[in-house]
């Protein structure tokens, strides 16, 4: 294990349980921790430089993707917990955050679930509350049809339309801007530069790992805040999703962003920031600020 010690920047591994999980850190303040399935890069090319200011910023790869190795089989909620508690030790805090986007918001959530003495918060960012995929995507299609204007569903129509047939993973995301993005012509390539793509990880994440778990049930006991971010213009993980179940969870604080689609935080960087921090400033104990 590499110590704690080293600069801001620098790429950091730490062995745990037959891998080697890679970390970076950028930014100053209480840490926390930023979950990444496809690479630290795009997630350091995302988060708002405002909220470097505020929280140092520990960019962590799961265990089987990006630059970390091990089994992405291997993962349960459990090693993940094993395995975010390792990096934060060496990190050298007790405490810590944890930022979770998508569906590794749920990864995020279950770190707090069964860490509480460790985790301070949990920010689960365009995040499900269950992780059914048939259901959201049922309710994130439905939403679309009845919500999105004329010119987004044509854009979404032109994108899909050009789509050659076996297209790689990420040009079919890109086609989905308009169902992503509140902007639906955003060029969102640069935001994903540096990605490394790991099908298996992805594939248990999506399926095995998360397909019956559902925050619904424990929503009363949960142990730490929680602060649940959408955008308005979410057409993937739609934000209502969460309105009714928001309010049973002890702690908790739905923020809606009314010009974001699924990635608030660089579609509006400076609220997404000023939101986290007043969050942060509101739930965090004063003997840790």
């Amino acid at each position: 294990m590499l110590g704690a010690a080293t600069a801001q920047g620098e790429p950091m591994i730490v062995s745990v349980d037959h891998a080697e999980l890679f970390y970076s850190i950028r930014g100053q303040g209480p840490a926390c921790l930023v979950l990444s399935a496809i690479g630290t890069r795009p997630y350091e090319i995302q988060m708002p430089p405002q909220l470097s200011h505020h929280l140092r910023l520990v960019f962590v790869d799961l265990r089987g993707g990006g630059q970390s190795t091990g089994e992405p089989d291997d993962l349960t909620f459990e090693r993940l917990a094993d395995d975010l508690e390792a990096i934060r030790a060496d990190v050298g805090v007790e405490r810590i955050a944890v930022l979770g986007h998508s569906m590794l918001g749920t990864l995020a959530i279950e770190y707090g679930r069964r860490r509480p003495r460790s985790v301070w918060g949990v920010i689960a960012v365009g995040a499900p509350p269950r992780g059914d995929m048939a259901r959201i995507a049922a309710a994130a299609t439905a939403f679309f049809e009845r919500d999105a204007s004329d010119e987004r569903r044509q854009v979404l129509r032109d994108n899909l339309a050009r789509l050659p047939a076996g297209a790689p993973p990420g040009e079919t995301l890109r086609a989905q801007t308009p169902m992503r993005f509140f902007d639906p012509r955003f060029d969102a390539a640069p935001l994903f530069a540096g990605s490394i793509l790991r099908p298996r990880l992805l594939q248990h994440l999506m399926g095995p790992l998360t397909r019956d778990w559902e925050l619904g049930a424990g929503a009363a006991s949960y142990p730490v805040p929680l602060l649940v971010a959408h955008g308005r213009f979410d057409y993937v993980v739609p934000h209502f999703l969460w309105q009714d179940l928001a309010g049973t969870i002890p702690g908790a604080t739905l923020r809606i962003f009314e010009r974001s689609g699924h990635q608030p935080f660089c579609e509006e960087p400076e609220a997404f920031a000023a939101a986290v921090v007043e969050w942060m400033r509101a739930t965090r104990p004063l003997s840790e600020q």
